[in-house]
């Protein structure tokens, strides 16, 4: 799975945000924003990892279950594949 093109990650006013640039603006108008977890999600499929490996990287850097982790990065990634910022 990757990030389409198009959408990117940023800091907005202290807050961290997903929103659409160029043609993928054409389709999604607005910003979805994401807490530190959410950060982790995204920077995880940035850098090409599968959803086991974004899962350890959430045990990791916060205080969860693995079961925790693992459905919260499920939930994630149907969101964003749902909503048209993935491809698979």
């Amino acid at each position: 799975m990757r990030i389409k093109q198009g959408f990117v990650m940023r800091e907005v006013a202290g807050q961290t945000v997903i929103v659409a640039t160029g043609e993928a603006a054409q389709g999604f108008r607005g910003m979805i924003k994401v807490n530190e977890a959410g950060r982790v999600i995204w920077q995880g499929i940035t850098d090409g990892l599968d959803e086991t490996a974004i899962v350890e990287r959430i045990v990791d850097a916060f205080d969860v279950t693995r079961d925790t982790a693992e459905h919260d990065v499920a939930t994630f990634v149907a969101q964003m594949r749902d909503n048209g910022f993935l491809t698979v």
